[in-house]
């Protein structure tokens, strides 16, 4: 095995884990990502003397799968349904009866990519607000924006769509009504 070949599988057998971790949050479909691993690995081989500085490895292997993701769908022909023809059938659990664990994900599932691949590129992979902003080509405060939105709207989606009211935040009109005639 020469040098390259050593460096090489080096930086695989580091990131990985991490690499395939992006991917699925990325496409959220085992196969899919798996593929975009394999493509992703093949662009890192070819470009491998362009990475010059090795501390910067992580990120660069980081982007190429995320460009490789972003690949797949100028690649893929969509089919196209008329929606009239699709039966209305709902089989997906609702997010309250899922695990904690499940519900997490469905919910970041759920987000726009905008939003998911920011906050999968800080959570999963690690990276700093300005590194994510360099690797998506936006300001480090569109990109702080972006992922405070994310967290909201999965705080929204796992709230409890059917939990009461707090009475006791509840003012009752009587009292009300009474309190403000005395006044």
């Amino acid at each position: 095995m020469d040098a390259r070949q050593l460096a090489f599988s080096t930086l695989v057998q580091n990131f990985q884990g991490e690499l395939y971790r992006l991917a699925y949050w990325l496409c959220k479909n085992q196969a899919q990502a798996q593929d975009i691993l394999q493509e992703a690995y093949l662009r890192a081989w070819k470009s491998l003397d362009n990475l010059r500085d090795q501390s910067a490895a992580r990120a660069w292997l980081m982007t190429i799968v995320r460009r490789e993701y972003l690949r797949t769908f100028e690649r893929k022909k969509l089919i196209t349904i008329e929606l009239d023809e699709l039966p209305l059938i709902d089989d997906a659990m609702p997010l309250d009866e899922l695990s904690d664990v499940e519900r997490v994900r469905a919910a970041i599932a759920l987000l726009e990519t905008k939003y998911r691949v920011p906050l999968v590129l800080q959570v999963i992979g690690g990276l700093s607000c300005s590194e994510i902003a360099d690797e998506l080509g936006l300001s480090e405060a569109a990109v702080m924006t972006q992922l405070f939105r994310a967290r909201q709207k999965i705080k929204l989606l796992l709230e409890p769509s059917s939990a009461a009211p707090d009475s006791s935040n509840i003012i009752r009109t009587e009292r009300f009504k009474n309190k403000a005639g005395k006044a």
